[in-house]
């Protein structure tokens, strides 16, 4: 990532620094809130037969198949929504405080539009109206995943971090193919799912706080010449 980038970034006062990188760190919350919630449930949630969905699910009964009672469906769902909102506000301030390419334009873009998703996702559990909140699900994972691999072709990034970033978004991407035809790999439908979930949200907490420490040691080495 080139010095001006880095600047522009830790810019004081500059909303890319402060919010951006920090946005994309937030996503922590992601994991700890599905934790949490599956805690409550009677029998024990399934990290292999329930979906990441279930967790939001806010009726208890068989649902496609499955067993599902969510007592804290409420704050699976707000957790949703954070996690949708910070994709699409992070990605629009990191990309603005970045030198625009085509590339990086598009990748930020199909991961603002997989932020929407995300947000439908919570709006709309999966027991509401089950056809948009699939079409919610479908974003993030097509253009979410899609998107982590563009972003690591076109943002410089030291080479351990673009190997950890193509090889989280091919993951994903053919954890995907399987998981559209219905072949689990013996993982079962919410162990696929994870493999296809998980990697993007992943690599929005290790750009986020790669730029955060990037960001820092720019600003002591600046300290330390002046």
């Amino acid at each position: 990532m080139s010095r001006g980038a880095l600047a522009r970034l830790r810019k004081s006062g500059g909303g890319e620094s402060r919010f951006g990188p920090y946005l994309y760190l937030s996503n922590l919350q992601y994991f700890v809130v599905q934790f949490v919630v599956s805690l409550r449930w009677s029998p024990a949630f399934s990290l292999h037969h329930n979906t990441i969905s279930d967790l939001g699910n806010t009726a208890c009964g068989r649902f496609n198949g499955r067993y599902v009672c969510s007592p804290l469906h409420t704050l699976m769902n707000v957790s949703f929504i954070v996690l949708g909102v910070t994709m699409i506000a992070g990605s629009v301030l990191i990309g603005h405080a970045l030198p625009p390419t085509r590339a990086r334009n598009l990748g930020f873009l199909f991961m603002a539009i997989a932020g929407v998703g995300v947000v439908v996702v919570g709006i709309i559990p999966e027991n509401t109206v089950s056809a948009l909140h699939g079409l919610g699900a479908t974003l993030p994972f097509t253009f979410g995943n899609v998107g982590v691999i563009v972003l690591g072709l076109s943002l410089t990034l030291p080479r351990a971090l673009r190997l950890v970033t193509l090889s989280l978004g091919t993951v994903a991407l053919a954890a995907l193919v399987f998981y559209a035809s219905s072949h689990y790999l013996g993982l079962g439908e919410g162990g696929i799912e994870r493999l296809v979930a998980y990697p993007q949200t992943v690599w929005l907490i290790l750009l986020g706080g790669y730029l955060l420490v990037q960001g820092r040691e720019r600003t002591k080495n600046d300290l330390a010449r002046s």
